[in-house]
Formats: C-alpha cells, sequence, structure tokens
C-alpha cells in the first residue's frame, strides 16, 4: 500500500540522518501526512515514539563504534550528544552499562535494527462504526498549549485531564454543554496547518461564549464514528491503535488532516463509554 511506502521513505531518511540532524517535518512530509499524525502511526504501529525508536538506533550504532575503539567523547559528538553525561545516561538505559564498559571485551550489549513495515492482515476482530457527515461547530473549553512532540504529549495530556477534572472547572463546564450533543470531549488540534505548536482541548459542544472558557471551531467534515467501553485510558487507546492500524488502511478513506476527537458520554474511570470520531476523506 502506498501509504506504507511513504512511512518506509521517511524511515530510510531518518537513518540516512542518524549522524546528523533529523528534521521532523521533513520526515512526516515524506510520509505525506502532518508531523502529529506520523508521529502517532509511528507509535501504533511500531509499538514505540519515534524518539525512542531514534535513540535505540542511535545507542546501537554507538555500541558497535565504542567496540571498534572509537573514544566515548568522539562517539558521543558522532550521535549529537554534546554532553558526555547525557550521552552516558541514555547510552546505560539502552544497554544495562556505561559507554566505557561497552568498550570491553566480551560486553553484552542490545542491538535495535532499522525498522520496516510491513502490513500484516489481521481483522481477527469486527469493527463497527458510523459515517456520519457534520457541519461546522463551537466548542467551549479550554487548551493546553504543546510542544510538537509526541513523547512529551503523552505525558502531559493525562496530567491535564487530572488537573480539569480536580479544580472543579470540568463541572463548571458541564452546564454550557448542548443537550443534543452530549458528552465531554478530548480534541487534538494538531493538523498540519499548525505551525508553531499543538493544541488540545477538553470542551463541550457549545455556542456560549464566556469570558471563563475558550471557544474553537470544528470544521465541517466526514467522521467515521467508533464506539467502546471498558477500564480508562487503556480501552480507548486500544480502540485508537485498532482503528488506525486495522481499520484505516483497509477502508477506502483515509485521515483528513483536521481535528480528531475523544467523545466521553460516561466517565467512570473503570466502565467508561466513549467514542472516537476520526475525520476521513475518500482516497
Amino acid at each position: 500500500m502506498e501509504w506504507l511506502d511513504h512511512l518506509n521513505t521517511s524511515i530510510a531518511y531518518v537513518e540516512e540522518n542518524l549522524t546528523g540532524k533529523i528534521e521532523l517535518e521533513r520526515a512526516a512530509q515524506l510520509a505525506q501526512c502532518s508531523s502529529y499524525h506520523y508521529q502517532r502511526m509511528f507509535s501504533y504501529i511500531a509499538d514505540v515514539t519515534l524518539g525512542e525508536y531514534i535513540r535505540r538506533r542511535k545507542m546501537s550504532l554507538a555500541g558497535v563504534d565504542l567496540q571498534r575503539g572509537e573514544k566515548v567523547v568522539d562517539v558521543a559528538g558522532k550521535y549529537g550528544y554534546d554532553s558526555p553525561t547525557s550521552f552516558n545516561r541514555v547510552f546505560k538505559s539502552i544497554h544495562g552499562m556505561t559507554p566505557k564498559e561497552a568498550k570491553q571485551s566480551g560486553a553484552k550489549l542490545t542491538s535495535y535494527p532499522m525498522l520496516t513495515f510491513k502490513l500484516t492482515v489481521k481483522g481477527v476482530q469486527a469493527m463497527e462504526y458510523q459515517l456520519i457527515d457534520k457541519d461546522a461547530f463551537q466548542v467551549t473549553g479550554f487548551g493546553l498549549k504543546l510542544a510538537q512532540d509526541m513523547e512529551a504529549a503523552q505525558k502531559r495530556i493525562p496530567e491535564f485531564w487530572n488537573e480539569v477534572s480536580s479544580s472543579g472547572k470540568l463541572e463548571q463546564l458541564i452546564p454550557h454543554m448542548d443537550q443534543n450533543n452530549p458528552g465531554v470531549m478530548g480534541i487534538s488540534l494538531m493538523t498540519s496547518e499548525v505551525q508553531d505548536a499543538w493544541e488540545y482541548v477538553i470542551g463541550v459542544a457549545s455556542n456560549d461564549t464566556t469570558e471563563e472558557f475558550a471557544q474553537y471551531e470544528i470544521p465541517a467534515a466526514k467522521w467515521a464514528v467508533f464506539s467502546g467501553t471498558g477500564p480508562m485510558p487503556g480501552a480507548i487507546q486500544e480502540l485508537q491503535q485498532q482503528v488506525f492500524t486495522e481499520w484505516l488502511p483497509t477502508s477506502g478513506f483515509e485521515y483528513a488532516e483536521l481535528p480528531d476527537i475523544e467523545l466521553y458520554l460516561n466517565m467512570e474511570p473503570e466502565n467508561a463509554q466513549f467514542q472516537v470520531w476520526l475525520p476521513v476523506r475518500a482516497k
């Protein structure tokens, strides 16, 4: 499939630049998608973040260089580490030993090979979905600015949910909800049009304008909607991974590079009811 070819082209670019500067936007461009969608698809398919993959590959090659007799300081610089201390820390996290120890004869090192993406047909579990054409609508809520880094976002977004919930702000938001469009939304405003920062929004469908909350417009789109239940956050993460790795590649649609939505109809931590709203367009 073309999208797999694009992903493999982007990986080839990453590999070619392990001792240079890896431009995330360039890698995403080669994969023909936004940097957000690229990092997300990578982590879903590879089961590791792009940042962790790059660290593993660099340290795998660094281990070979050290055993060839190269100096620690030279190897650290070669893979982009100005500080020997930071290089030592990352190297040890991968190999379980210091670079100095890795130079010794008989040292056991860990090697992570270059990834190659291939399509594996699963289809064991049926997936029910709806296609919904929806006009643009307004959302009222709270926004969180994020650096364009998937690893950082994965850590910060759950913290943001906890902060909004524990502060009582979520309870203050609920009365503004449009009863014809119930549910609390987690919205990823991380499209190819975003240049400086990503933004994640916790909000509700509402036309209310208040000083307390921010207002956002979600553009008109065709949405593929998937429903699920289960303990959070594992249940919705599992559904999202299934949507992107099993449904989307063989659906006849592609990601529309618009905001996507997690919709929570019941937010009980152990038995939440939720939906994943994915903006799609025909290939």
